[in-house]
C-alpha cells in the first residue's frame, strides 16, 4: 500500500509518453521506443522494464511488447481505451486532496481553500472531457432503464443537472428524436458539453444553463430531470433543498433519475468503492458524502417525489434510482 504510488506514477508516465501507443503494432527495443517517442533511451529502457514488473508490457529482454490489457485498454486508437480517465483519477487535483486528508478528518470536511464546490472549479473541465470510459457506459444503462417510459412521450423536455459531458442527457435524446435537452453546469464546463452534443449530432436539440443548480433559473417544467455523480457532493440536508428545486421544475408525472454512487446493506470489504470514494468527498467538500439507499428513498420523498426504483449498473459501482413526481 506505502508503494501503491509508484504504480500510478508508472501507468500515468506510459500514457502521457505514448510508450503504450508506440508499442501497438509491433515488438520494439528500447531504443527504438526512445526515438519514436523522444526521450532518453536510459530512462526508455527503465520505463519500459518497470512496466514489464507490473505487467502492463512484456519482454524477451531485447524488445517489448504490450500485455492483452495494455492492447485493449492504454493504446488510444482503441475502441476500449480508457487512458484519459488518468487525467482524473491520477490528477493533480485529487491528489492534492488526499494528501490534506488527515486535517479533513480532524476538521470532518474539506481544509483547502478551492475544492469541489468552488463556483467554475477548473477540474471540472478535466472531468467532462476524460471521463467517457466510464460515462457511455452508464449513460446507455439509463437509457435503457428509461427507455420504455420515454418512448411513452411524443415530445420528452429533459433537464441534466451538473451535466458535465452531457452523455446522460444526450444519450437518451439519441433513442428518442423529439426530445430536447437542458444541460445545466458552470459556464467554464458547458463549452466542453456543446462539443459533445455536436459530436452525437444534437447541438439542435440542446441547450444550456450556466450557472449554480442552487440559484439558477431552472426554467422547465420537464419530463425528465438527470442529477447525475451530483448529490453525493452535499449532506443530506443540502441534497433536499436541491431536489426540492428540481422537483418544482418537473412536470407532474415526470420523473427525475439520480446516478452515482450509493451505500448498500454489505459490509465496506465486499463493496469497497463507494467507501473509498467518499474518502475523497471528505477531503473535497464540507458535506459531502456517499448516502445510503435509504437516505436517497428518505430524501427523494421529502422533496416531493413518489418512493424511487433502483437499478444496477453492470460493471460498474454505480446505482440509477429514479422516482415519479
Amino acid at each position: 500500500m506505502m508503494q501503491a504510488y509508484k504504480v500510478t506514477s508508472l501507468l500515468t508516465t506510459g500514457l502521457e509518453l505514448g510508450a503504450f501507443d508506440q508499442l501497438a503494432d509491433r515488438p520494439q527495443s528500447a531504443s527504438q521506443v526512445a526515438a519514436a517517442i523522444g526521450v532518453d533511451p536510459r530512462g526508455a529502457r527503465i520505463l519500459l522494464d518497470a512496466l514489464a514488473a507490473i505487467g502492463l508490457v512484456e519482454t524477451d529482454g531485447d524488445t517489448y511488447h504490450l500485455a492483452p490489457a495494455s492492447e485493449m485498454y492504454l493504446v488510444r486508437d482503441r475502441p476500449e481505451y480508457v487512458g484519459d480517465m488518468a487525467r482524473v483519477f491520477a490528477s493533480k487535483w485529487e491528489w492534492e486532496a488526499v494528501r490534506r486528508l488527515p486535517e479533513a478528518v480532524r476538521r470532518g470536511g474539506t481544509v483547502l481553500d478551492v475544492h469541489a464546490e468552488t463556483p467554475e472549479y477548473a477540474y471540472w473541465e478535466d472531468f467532462a472531457t476524460s471521463v467517457a470510459a466510464v460515462a457511455k457506459p452508464a449513460a446507455a444503462a439509463l437509457a435503457g432503464v428509461l427507455h420504455e417510459w420515454a418512448s411513452g412521450h411524443s415530445r420528452l423536455d429533459v433537464l441534466d443537472v451538473a451535466a458535465g459531458h452531457g452523455l446522460y442527457g444526450f444519450t437518451l435524446a439519441c433513442g428518442h428524436p423529439r426530445s430536447r435537452v437542458w444541460a445545466l453546469d458552470w459556464p467554464n464546463v458547458l463549452h466542453i458539453t456543446r462539443l459533445h452534443a455536436a459530436k452525437l449530432g444534437l447541438s439542435d436539440r440542446a441547450r444550456f444553463i450556466g450557472g449554480d443548480m442552487f440559484e439558477v433559473e431552472l426554467g422547465g417544467p420537464y419530463d425528465l430531470i438527470i442529477a447525475g455523480n451530483v448529490l453525493h457532493h452535499f449532506s443530506e440536508e443540502r441534497c433536499v433543498t436541491l431536489l426540492r428545486r428540481l422537483a418544482c421544475a418537473t412536470k407532474p408525472g415526470g420523473r427525475i433519475a439520480v446516478v452515482g454512487f450509493a451505500l448498500e446493506n454489505l459490509p465496506p470489504r465486499q463493496d469497497p468503492a463507494p467507501y473509498l470514494f467518499a474518502v475523497l468527498m471528505l477531503v473535497w467538500t464540507h458535506g459531502g458524502e456517499v448516502h445510503r439507499l435509504k437516505v436517497y428513498h428518505r430524501m427523494l420523498v421529502e422533496s416531493g417525489f413518489a418512493r424511487p426504483t433502483v437499478h444496477r449498473i453492470a460493471g460498474l459501482p454505480f446505482r440509477i434510482v429514479v422516482a415519479e413526481r
